[in-house]
């Protein structure tokens, strides 16, 4: 399975069986981690056979078997959210490639414990649950392209196909609130000053790449 691929199939699973995450999943997820810390000077850890990072009272209302989880955490500095919202949207997708299902986390977690675990000068914005799901998840509702996006003339294919590939974006409780430009092969990604905005762009850019093709344009 690709990434494109995976990016069309993932949904936000909530409940997982108990199966563990097996030595040579693990060791693969590690190393994807390993490529973004060292690719974006982060501090993200892949915690396993933990049973504390989502509140026991969640788990009996909305949630089962959660133990596994990615830590988003990098130095407490400017930009950290994107590139942390960036970097999770990368990993969500390479476990889904590996047959695994994923729930980013925002304010449903341990907030305690995601800060003993990440140490001191670390910023933490949430966690990924990630492991084998009850089931796959179902789609979100989403916005149309037209809704969030605009193109100075005709916009060409790798433009419509990076808006589709942002609309199918986890976003925090799935507002899709970004603003998506073009003109020639210059885009410009907005969000609106509200909670989770700089995690919501990171994510939302790395989808319109994978969907737009990275040597099709420029960020501006």
């Amino acid at each position: 399975m690709t990434l494109q691929e995976a990016m069309k199939q993932r949904h936000t699973v909530r409940k997982y069986k108990d199966t563990p995450l097996p030595a040579d999943i693990v060791g693969k997820l590690n190393d994807r981690v390993t490529q973004n810390n060292q690719g974006h000077g982060l501090n993200i850890k892949l915690i396993t056979n933990d049973g504390g990072a989502i509140p026991g009272f969640l788990k009996a209302l909305m949630t089962k078997g959660v133990k596994n989880y990615f830590l988003l955490a990098g130095p407490d500095e400017p930009g950290v959210d994107e590139k942390l919202g960036y970097c999770s949207a990368d990993i969500m997708l390479y476990a889904q490639t590996l047959g695994l299902n994923t729930w980013w986390v925002g304010g449903m977690y341990s907030k305690s414990n995601a800060q003993k675990l990440a140490g001191a000068g670390n910023k933490v914005i949430g966690v990924v649950v990630v492991g084998y799901g009850l089931e796959q998840g179902t789609p979100h509702k989403s916005k149309s392209a037209a809704e969030v996006s605009s193109y100075d003339g005709t916009a060409p294919d790798w433009f419509n196909a990076g808006v589709e590939a942002a609309l199918l974006a986890p976003t925090a409780m799935n507002h899709q609130s970004f603003t998506i430009k073009g003109s020639g092969n210059r885009v410009s990604m907005t969000y609106p000053d509200i909670a989770f905005a700089g995690a919501d762009l990171g994510i939302s850019k790395y989808h319109f790449e994978l969907g737009a093709g990275k040597e099709n344009f420029v960020w501006e």
